[in-house]
């Protein structure tokens, strides 16, 4: 009998308890969690350094170069400059500008390059030509038809007839039918 009892007693050590089953589930939930988040905020830091900007070893080159990447507009985020952007293309047009001046060609040279192969919009500040006129007078000619448009609402409005007066008979009635509501 004791070896019976024994084993019950074995046995009932080796079943948790409800409580402590639940309590040992939350704890090994909360652990797994901790670890996804870990596990995210590590792949964030390692994704945020592939979008370090590669240094060359030669500051003064990357001078220049950033001086003329300045002078480009990137043509995939076109509200930035190629030394602003982090997108691809603009990388490659880094490396293309610093190429070109470490084969000895002047900034003069590789803007026009540049304007060669993707036209007047790769530069930042296009210059005033026929093909960029209305580029350099588009928002003045908004601006012009805006105002014009608001002068034509406005003449039409004081052109318009004046809202009549009532005339007595009308007021007695409206005042009749205020009385009446107030009544009510």
């Amino acid at each position: 009998m004791a070896a019976s009892r024994g084993h019950a007693a074995c046995k009932a050590r080796q079943r948790p308890s409800k409580a402590g089953s639940a309590a040992f589930a939350w704890a090994r939930l909360f652990q797994a969690r901790a670890l996804l988040l870990i596990a995210l905020a590590a792949a964030v830091q390692l994704a945020g350094a592939a979008d370090a900007v590669p240094t060359a070893a030669d500051p003064a080159l990357e001078a220049r170069v950033h001086a003329i990447a300045v002078e480009l507009r990137c043509l995939v985020c076109q509200n930035q400059t190629v030394a602003e952007s982090t997108a691809p293309l603009a990388v490659d047009l880094k490396d293309q500008v610093r190429q070109q001046l470490r084969a000895g060609k002047s900034e003069a040279a590789i803007l026009q390059f540049m304007t060669e192969r993707y036209g007047d919009f790769v530069l930042y500040r296009p210059p005033l030509k026929a093909s960029t006129l209305l580029l350099w007078g588009g928002p003045a000619l908004i601006l012009l038809g805006g105002l014009a448009l608001f002068w034509a609402t406005l003449r039409q409005r004081a052109r318009a007839a004046p809202l009549a007066t009532p005339t007595a008979k009308e007021r007695d009635r409206a005042a009749g039918l205020l009385q009446a509501d107030d009544a009510a």
